[in-house]
């Protein structure tokens, strides 16, 4: 694959809907959340969760983690935390795609219109972008969800 350094490519990437499958279940991934509930008719109430690369990038955006859940963020997988009404997740894509290397963040959803399963028709026809490995794309289970903060963990899901 050929690589650029372009920053109007880059810019263009961060607009686009990704479909890929992330490590629990295929999904919809955009740095442009007005778009990603467009095409999923999504009510404006209801946020996305924030994928991150690292702990660094989640740092990055002044989310606040309690000091005692630290390691606990660190060491999850497959899991979804909520700090102060904000879904977040830090999770390493898969597969090796300098498109998903260029993003340190984006907003996440499962590739599937609100409320209903997952169609492949609808997801090819949404997306701008489809990252598939040799296995295809599959919906599995979705993430454990966890509302933390300084004295208590429950898990939501």
């Amino acid at each position: 694959m050929v690589t650029s350094n372009s920053s109007s490519r880059l810019s263009r990437i961060k607009k686009s809907i990704i479909l890929t499958q992330t490590d629990t279940t295929v999904g919809f991934l955009s740095q442009d959340a007005q778009h990603l509930r467009k095409i999923k008719s999504r009510q404006s109430t209801k946020p996305f969760i924030s994928v991150f690369q690292n702990f660094k990038t989640l740092k990055e955006q002044n989310i606040r983690i309690p000091t005692k859940r630290k390691k606990m963020l660190r060491r999850a997988k497959k899991s979804t935390f909520i700090v102060k009404n904000r879904a977040f997740r830090i999770a390493s894509y898969p597969y090796t795609s300098e498109i998903l290397r260029s993003l340190q963040w984006s907003f996440s959803t499962s590739a599937n219109k609100s409320g209903e399963n997952f169609s492949r028709e609808f997801c090819e026809q949404k997306a701008d972008i489809i990252i598939e490995a040799k296995d295809g794309l599959y919906e599995g289970k979705a993430s454990k969800l966890y509302k933390i903060n300084n004295s208590a963990i429950k898990r939501l899901r």
